[in-house]
């Protein structure tokens, strides 16, 4: 059975950090951090076949955080919006995924970049913007099980980072960008 663990990254670890485990069932096991250390014992304790990170896991081939990746540039032409890296926030965004990305991979776990945002554009299904309940709602009606009653937007969306990780195991997601540079990973539209 395959698993994968949706990390819905924050900048700081000030901050909330939302975790959600999913396995090919889709029951959700979910937790809200802060410390580096929590993630990764939260994945340690639960192995998964990959982990699905919802910040940006490299930084542009030129090196520069000024810089689109090519991967931006993709999802830019396909209608979505990511937030750019030349904001504060999303550079201690960024260099914080790296950390991590980095941790988790010499610990042999698989790692992929995705954006939930757009995944649940492409999915057709709400997102924190048009509600959290709306959006917890729309999760449950894609299979997803056990999401607790009191949730909020971090848990939503490392379910849905979860959820496109399950997608990708089964064969189901594409890559966006430049391998060389870095890609992102968002379902197939469907029809």
């Amino acid at each position: 059975m395959v698993s994968a663990i949706g990390v819905d990254l924050a900048g700081s670890p000030k901050n909330w950090t939302g975790l959600c485990y999913l396995d090919e069932t889709l029951r959700c096991d979910t937790l809200r951090v802060h410390e580096d250390e929590e993630i990764m014992r939260f994945i340690g304790e639960r192995s998964p076949d990959l982990v699905a990170i919802d910040a940006p896991l490299t930084l542009p081939r030129e090196g520069s955080i000024q810089s689109m990746r090519e991967c931006d540039k993709a999802l830019m032409r396909m209608g979505l919006k990511p937030l750019p890296l030349t904001l504060r926030s999303m550079r201690l965004l960024t260099m914080r995924g790296i950390k991590l990305r980095e941790k988790l991979e010499s610990l042999g776990f698989k790692v992929i970049e995705v954006f939930p945002t757009g995944a649940q554009k492409i999915l057709k299904i709400s997102t924190k913007r048009d509600g959290i309940k709306r959006l917890r709602e729309d999760l449950r009606r894609l299979g997803l099980k056990n999401l607790p009653e009191e949730v909020d937007g971090d848990i939503l969306d490392a379910a849905t980072c979860a959820f496109i990780g399950i997608l990708y195991l089964k064969g189901l997601c594409i890559e966006v960008g430049d391998p060389d540079e870095g890609v992102i990973v968002i379902p197939r539209r469907f029809k």
